[in-house]
């Protein structure tokens, strides 16, 4: 519940980075470079109008057996959440640092497990960034290109949850 101004993506890569240091887990972080040399245009989409630009997470906790298939995790963690160009009404962004909910529910479990000396591969997810109004926003009628090759069309910039989880 940290507010958008103190939990940035960046922050909270480099926070889940101490965490998984600590806890003894496996923490890859991609910068905007590395998010689009995978293609991933829905994230990439949505930070277009921050100035903070996002990060894509793959936490890695490997105790289980070979022969078990792991345990998957994603979250969305959208540190602030204006709508972008579709600006929220008051009364609805004030909570909108909540948007990450998902993503911090995620590194909660595998900084977990550890301590918990749970028998499970779990691998972790996390696709980080702010939708914010700016000259570089994305706009209604913006068709973006996500990592599986499908393209989406903006229709509404406060869709964001679903584009930065499709890649």
């Amino acid at each position: 519940n940290t507010h958008g101004g103190d939990m940035t993506p960046r922050k909270l890569a480099e926070a889940a980075v101490r965490v998984g240091r600590r806890a003894g887990f496996r923490v890859k972080v991609l910068d905007e470079r590395g998010i689009a040399k995978l293609k991933m245009g829905g994230i990439l989409g949505v930070a277009r109008g921050s100035s903070e630009k996002p990060r894509f997470m793959v936490m890695e906790y490997f105790k289980g057996k070979k022969s078990e298939k792991p345990v998957v995790l994603v979250g969305k963690g959208v540190t602030f959440d204006t709508g972008g160009l579709n600006l929220k009404p008051t009364g609805s962004i004030e909570t909108m640092k909540c948007d990450m909910a998902g993503g911090a529910a995620v590194l909660a479990t595998l900084s977990a497990l550890p301590a918990l000396d749970c028998r499970v591969e779990v691998h972790g997810f996390l696709a980080m960034t702010e939708n914010m109004p700016g000259g570089n926003a994305q706009k209604p009628g913006d068709v973006v290109r996500t990592m599986s090759g499908k393209t989406v069309e903006i229709i509404n910039t406060d869709a964001e949850g679903r584009l930065v989880l499709c890649d």
